[in-house]
């Protein structure tokens, strides 16, 4: 039996295909790859920390997106959802399909055990990428703990956490800031047991 290779997709094939698909896929390499079901609190997280930036981001001219905004890293790809993005000024889209973010001014993921790896790696490695981005926040589903990478002007990347519930997170890139508190009320964290 011989093996024949994959066909590759091109960005212009993956963006067809997903956008009548029931289902959102990311892009990387030319391959789509479907997106799992995420856990309750993956849900409430980035509502949450909407909820906890809102009137910050209001007085700035920035807003957030959730998840069913594609980002594009570059012109070949990946194309990737990330929980929540915030946008700052102008969006500056793909094309007039409106669907494809090409300027995030801070990208969020909330962590889960079978993508942590990746989030933090690879993703992460593709996201620096971008120009407009400013940080990348990192929100765990295990204890309240979230991670601020944040691009300097010598475009080098520091890291910045805040941990348990009477912490504060900064986020410098929109000059914001929110308790842990805020951003874990009522969320019941996830359990390895």
């Amino acid at each position: 039996m011989s093996a024949y290779p994959l066909p590759r997709l091109t960005p212009e094939q993956y963006l067809s295909i997903e956008r009548s698909a029931e289902v959102k896929s990311e892009y990387y390499d030319g391959q789509m790859f479907a997106m799992s079901g995420g856990s309750l609190a993956h849900a409430r997280l980035p509502q949450q920390i909407t909820i906890a930036l809102a009137s910050q981001l209001a007085a700035t001219g920035c807003y957030t997106s959730n998840s069913d905004m594609k980002i594009r890293v570059s012109q070949r790809g990946p194309f990737v959802y990330p929980d929540l993005t915030i946008i700052c000024g102008d969006a500056q889209l793909a094309d007039d399909n409106q669907d494809v973010l090409l300027n995030p001014t801070v990208v969020f993921e909330v962590l889960s055990p079978s993508s942590e790896a990746y989030d933090r790696g690879h993703k992460f490695a593709q996201y620096r990428q971008i120009p407009s981005l400013r940080d990348y926040v990192l929100v765990s589903q295990l204890e309240p703990r979230i991670e601020v990478f944040s691009r300097t002007q010598e475009d080098k990347w520091t890291l910045s956490e805040a941990v348990g519930l009477d912490a504060t997170c900064y986020i410098p890139g929109v000059n914001a800031h929110m308790t842990l508190a805020d951003v874990y009320r009522g969320i019941s964290l996830y359990s390895q047991t």
